[in-house]
């Protein structure tokens, strides 16, 4: 392709506007329609940054998109992901690639038929400290990796979502609306996952909207909201992760690596800034050194690496089947949690290639 790439997007909620506007950090593509079920939203989003507005249908059908970026609530990722490739089109999806580990499989075997990609969020483990940790790790910084320590608790979004109700629903809750950014994480930087357990709660039935024009209303709550994963990884390296909406006033996001020599501490995994920090055996933190080895640091960075491995044909990194993986996880832990056993994972992927080392970045060393 020797223009860049033109994106439709379906979705045209808050995570749209990042999207837009981060895009132009990017040269391999841009965006030029959007298209929601609620008319005034794409109407809104296309007076803001000049793109046209459009219904669904007519975004997915047209000949001049070569993407469609799936922006939509969680629950209906795997329709417009299956009408676009239907359509003919490559498709990037926001997080979670779909609520079930059935539909996740059925998308990726139907873009695999058709010769398409799909690629999903989250894509911060491209950025700048994430790529760098896995550099430390392959160059043995820390020994060798013996387990992972890993923790996002958090207020629920009752407490600031006007209609909060979708993240208490099943196909959300902790595991699947927060869990993908963690999960990818660890597959990214030391393996896949090879058996799950869990354990999970739900602490409150019912829970009030705290904020907006609904402020006042209750709501069933019907997912776990504090969940607990065991997981085995490839090569034997474990890991622990907790998720939970039941946090009050706080924000952890944990996330540390512990080898034999040592220990790496990275940032929060929904974000693509934060320090980098590596301990060797009880040593002080240090802080060790990053830059960014994409074209920037920014959400739209694997849409980006996305569009660059079709020209390239080469595999992309954010992959539908990285995100199948990470459903098929989230989804065994709490169906072991149900079942109270331990679950063998049956998807299997590979740890994406790091990028490439761009001219001028720095290279951490130990």
């Amino acid at each position: 392709m020797n223009r860049p790439a033109s994106v439709g997007i379906v979705g045209c909620g808050v995570i749209s506007d990042h999207y837009v506007e981060n895009s132009a950090a990017f040269d391999s593509f841009e965006m030029t329609a959007c298209a929601d079920i609620d008319a005034a939203a794409a109407r809104k989003l296309a007076a803001k940054h000049g793109l046209e507005a459009t219904t669904v249908d007519e975004l997915v059908a047209d000949p001049a998109i070569d993407v469609v970026l799936n922006l939509t609530p969680p629950a209906v990722h795997a329709p417009v992901t299956r009408q676009a490739l239907a359509a003919g089109k490559h498709v990037y999806s926001e997080k979670p690639l779909a609520t079930t580990t059935a539909d996740a499989a059925d998308l990726l075997a139907g873009a695999d038929r058709l010769g398409l990609r799909i690629g999903c969020a989250p894509d911060t483990f491209l950025g700048g400290p994430y790529q760098s940790a896995l550099a430390l790790l392959e160059e043995g910084a820390i020994g060798v990796p013996l387990s992972v320590s890993a923790a996002m608790l958090v207020t629920g979004a009752d407490a600031w979502h006007p209609s909060p109700e979708l993240f208490f629903a099943d196909g959300a809750g902790p595991m699947l609306d927060m869990g993908p950014y963690y999960l990818t994480a660890i597959v990214a930087l030391v393996g896949p996952v090879r058996r799950a357990a869990g354990f999970a709660s739900t602490r409150a039935a019912e829970r009030a909207i705290a904020t907006g024009p609904r402020a006042g209303t209750r709501f069933a709550v019907t997912t776990p909201t504090h969940v607990f994963a065991a997981l085995e990884l490839e090569g034997g390296v474990t890991a622990s992760l907790v998720t939970s909406f039941d946090a009050v006033d706080r924000y952890v996001c944990d996330l540390e690596i512990h080898g034999t020599e040592g220990t790496l501490a990275l940032p929060d995994p929904n974000a693509f800034e934060g320090p980098l920090r590596i301990r060797l055996g009880r040593g002080d933190w240090q802080d060790a050194p990053f830059g960014s080895r994409g074209q920037a640091d920014a959400r739209g960075l694997g849409l980006h690496d996305l569009v660059e491995a079709i020209a390239e044909d080469r595999p992309h990194r954010a992959s539908g089947r990285l995100a199948l993986h990470v459903v098929d996880v989230a989804r065994s832990v709490l169906r072991a949690a149900d079942e109270r056993r331990v679950i063998e994972i049956e998807s299997r992927v590979e740890q994406p290639q790091p990028l490439p080392v761009r001219p001028g970045t720095t290279v951490p060393r130990a």
